[in-house]
């Protein structure tokens, strides 16, 4: 096995290790407000994503505030999607 595999296996076990303690101390629920996905995330990305279409709103409930699936922003925040985010000329 090389070094830089080990490196990604060790790191990955590390965040999935803490995220699952976490979780346990402090549940954190599935679907996010909009509001708090800013928070978390920052707007111009949260906002990026809906209008890229990689990530979208879930149904609301009888409420008017706009939900999102937080293992899908997760997901998305983890992946490499930057070839949008750089300007033309560089891309």
């Amino acid at each position: 096995m090389k070094y830089k595999e080990l490196a990604m296996l060790l790191k990955n076990a590390a965040e999935q290790g803490t995220a699952k303690a976490i979780e346990e101390e402090h549940p954190i629920p599935d679907r996010l407000t909009k509001a708090e996905a800013y928070r978390l995330y920052g707007r111009s990305n949260v906002d990026r994503w809906l209008r890229e279409g990689l990530i979208s709103p879930l149904q609301p409930t009888n409420t008017s505030q706009i939900f999102l699936d937080r293992p899908e922003l997760e997901t998305i925040a983890a992946s490499s999607n930057r070839i949008t985010y750089l300007p033309v000329t560089d891309r």
